[in-house]
């Protein structure tokens, strides 16, 4: 499949060369990746169209080269993985305008970052600082540019920590397939109970990759609304948290006197 992606081979194709049935490659596929092989093709795809658009390649050309029909093609890819359209994926979020600012929350300080397709960003400030919180945004969304909004920010985190169930928060969220699905998996998470990275692992078909699921928590750009804070170590020690730890004893804690833990 890697050295035929351009060719972008379907299932029965696949079959046929390996002279099994459909159905016995698609479980067996299933098994060994923890994926679909619909799913491996499309993430090598977007690798693929990915770096050539990072080396300046046209939307157009990038998709003919990567085995799209054309640039909707790559765009409905992209947009179902990053959010982003393959125009801000090539000039590395510039064109994309996001408003931020810091506020209150029942945690302390915590900086957002939002526009109108939904929250981008959200990390809290207490224990390594204002500029640390920033940094990160800054790293996720390199050349976007970034409006400054004190008075919105303060009623976007109000939505997220005063809001209710049936008024869900919307989100845009940019990240591998990889993250995409390990963050889908904490929100999975019910309130007041944890999970080790090892059961995360399990639960994303990849049991053996506790370590990369947990650098996938921890780049989570969405504290506590992606509630990576309830994932702890095998051992039932709570772990490290990119915001502090004392902040998510904090989280934690309220959680549990929410649920009656």
């Amino acid at each position: 499949m890697t050295e035929h992606q351009a060719e972008q081979p379907g299932l029965s194709e696949l079959s046929a060369a390996l002279k099994v049935s459909p159905y016995h490659l698609q479980r067996t596929f299933q098994d060994w990746a923890g994926v679909s092989p619909k799913q491996f093709l499309k993430s090598l795809t977007r690798k693929a169209a990915l770096e050539r658009l990072a080396a300046g390649v046209s939307v157009l050309d990038s998709a003919l080269d990567s085995g799209l029909s054309g640039p909707g093609r790559l765009h409905d890819l992209l947009i179902s993985t990053d959010s982003l359209t393959p125009g801000e994926i090539r000039r590395r979020g510039g064109g994309v305008r996001l408003e931020y600012g810091f506020g209150q929350t029942p945690f302390g300080t915590a900086l957002v970052a939002w526009n109108t397709r939904g929250l981008s960003f959200l990390g809290f400030c207490e224990e390594k600082g204002r500029a640390h919180a920033l940094a990160g945004l800054r790293k996720q969304w390199i050349d976007a540019a970034l409006n400054e909004n004190v008075t919105t920010a303060q009623t976007r985190l109000d939505q997220v920590f005063q809001g209710s169930d049936d008024k869900p928060v919307a989100v845009w969220l940019r990240g591998s397939p990889f993250q995409l699905k390990v963050w889908e998996a904490l929100l999975a998470i019910p309130e007041g109970s944890h999970r080790t990275y090892g059961q995360l692992a399990r639960s994303v078909g990849k049991p053996g990759a506790a370590r990369a699921v947990g650098t996938a928590v921890g780049s989570n750009p969405l504290s506590f609304v992606i509630p990576c804070h309830r994932v702890i170590r095998q051992a039932g020690e709570l772990g490290g948290y990119r915001w502090g730890e004392h902040t998510k004893k904090a989280i934690i804690g309220r959680e549990a006197a929410s649920c009656g833990l």
